[in-house]
């Protein structure tokens, strides 16, 4: 823009706005700037003498543009102080101020009629009484003048405002995450407490080792969910009084504490049938009688195994559970499969008793579906159980089952409760012919 002389109030006040408009700046820059304008140049005009107007766009190094706005006033308004302007300048001694205002629509940018309202609060005949310095005409100008340096006071405060709740809400944000977090921290830690207390529970609840001649045992077992470790895969073993050892697996549908406890009833309740001596081929059906009337909703699995350390002689009875796995000596392996529902199903019991022989060096498994059924095809896991059985099978028996679990849970689409239980014959029992 070239640079104007003026020397009236309104004349300038028109050529302010007129600039603002064409360089599009919000309209709080461009009242602050009208108002400073107006204050600077007042002493001028008051003094009988003309100021200059002059506006450049510069350009600063990270690329923004800036209006440089800059009035000439003399000597008049050397000693005007710029803390009084609703827009701060740079003074020089000889009365030149300027103003430097960015570039470029923000957020809040109104468009362009929208940034001509002052002009259109001007009264109409600003126009053609320019220069008459009427009292009332300067009277209508000052109270416009005072009008909008109130509500940019208000926008000042307002906007001070915003910055403080901002700020606030910033710090609550912050108090609020560090709280979600050392909850999540002390949820974490009590879940982990709760899964070990439950574990030591469940643990405290499994019968302990057996140590029989002629017979080596050795269990897995593994919770689909670790921080909730209580599940519904039981096992039981123990010496009858006749000399022969029998093992119980129970798989209670459902997971958690209910199924433990359903668990630990069918297993409490088939050891205690197997000590009065009831036939093995009666218990499942006996145990689902005794159990069915305090709980009709219980529904679980059931193998029955009893081996004689002496002879190796095997019995099975089964109750909708997985077939065992009897692993050779000689490499070949087989599923013993007896047919029969088990504890909840519809007409309960073993429909008959397997008969088998465990030779020095056979391996027999007894496992709960979680093993086989991980990728949800049973009859892949039970062909893969196979293989992991036959390749363990000359390992110490402690570390067979875990190895057998580790194999078949490479890949796991359905997560369920564990069991893997393993019985070798290692020879003769001392005294034996």
């Amino acid at each position: 823009m070239t640079p104007h002389t003026f020397h009236n109030l309104p004349g300038l006040r028109r050529a302010v706005r007129e600039l603002c408009e064409a360089h599009r700046l919000p309209s709080h820059h461009g009242a602050r700037l009208l108002l400073s304008v107006s204050r600077t140049a007042t002493a001028a005009f008051a003094a009988g003498g003309p100021v200059r107007l002059e506006v450049v766009e510069q350009s600063v190094p990270d690329g923004e543009k800036l209006l440089a706005v800059t009035l000439h006033t003399g000597q008049t308004a050397a000693a005007l102080s710029l803390t009084d302007l609703p827009l701060r300048g740079q003074a020089t001694p000889d009365g030149t101020i300027a103003w430097h205002l960015p570039l470029g629509e923000g957020e809040d940018s109104p468009p362009p009629a929208a940034m001509a309202a002052p002009h259109s609060a001007v009264p109409a005949q600003s126009h053609t009484r320019e220069g008459d310095g009427t009292v009332a005409y300067e009277a209508e100008i000052a109270a416009l003048e005072g009008d909008l340096s109130a509500a940019l006071s208000r926008v000042d405060t307002l906007t001070t405002e915003l910055h403080r709740l901002k700020d606030e809400l910033a710090e609550t944000n912050s108090g609020v995450l560090a709280l979600y977090i050392q909850l999540e921290e002390r949820d974490e830690r009590l879940r982990r407490a709760h899964g070990q207390m439950l574990r030591e529970l469940e643990d405290a609840l499994r019968p302990p080792p057996i140590t029989v001649s002629g017979l080596e045992f050795a269990v897995h077992y593994a919770p689909a969910d670790t921080d909730a470790p209580t599940g519904g895969d039981f096992y039981d073993w123990l010496l009858l009084p006749d000399g022969t050892v029998h093992i119980t697996v129970v798989d209670a549908l459902g997971h958690g504490v209910r199924s433990t406890r359903c668990a630990l009833n069918v297993t409490h309740a088939v050891r205690t049938l197997a000590l009065e001596g009831h036939p093995l081929e009666s218990i499942v059906a006996r145990t689902h009688d005794i159990l069915a009337p305090f709980d009709p909703e219980i529904m679980a699995t059931v193998l029955l195994a009893r081996i004689d350390p002496e002879t190796g002689a095997l019995r099975l009875a089964n109750g909708s559970h997985p077939p065992a796995l009897v692993v050779r000596a000689d490499g070949t392996a087989d599923y013993l499969e007896v047919r029969g529902r088990g504890i909840g199903f519809p007409l309960p019991g073993s429909e008959s008793v397997l008969e088998d022989t465990l030779h020095e060096g056979d391996l027999l498994v007894l496992y709960t579906d979680g093993l086989t059924e991980s990728r949800r095809d049973p009859i892949e896991g039970e062909a893969r159980l196979v293989k992991s059985a036959w390749a363990h099978a000359r390992r110490p028996v402690d570390e067979v089952p875990g190895a057998i679990a580790k194999d078949m849970h490479t890949v796991i689409l359905h997560p369920d409760d564990t069991l893997a239980l393993a019985v070798r014959r290692a020879g003769n029992p001392q005294g034996s012919p």
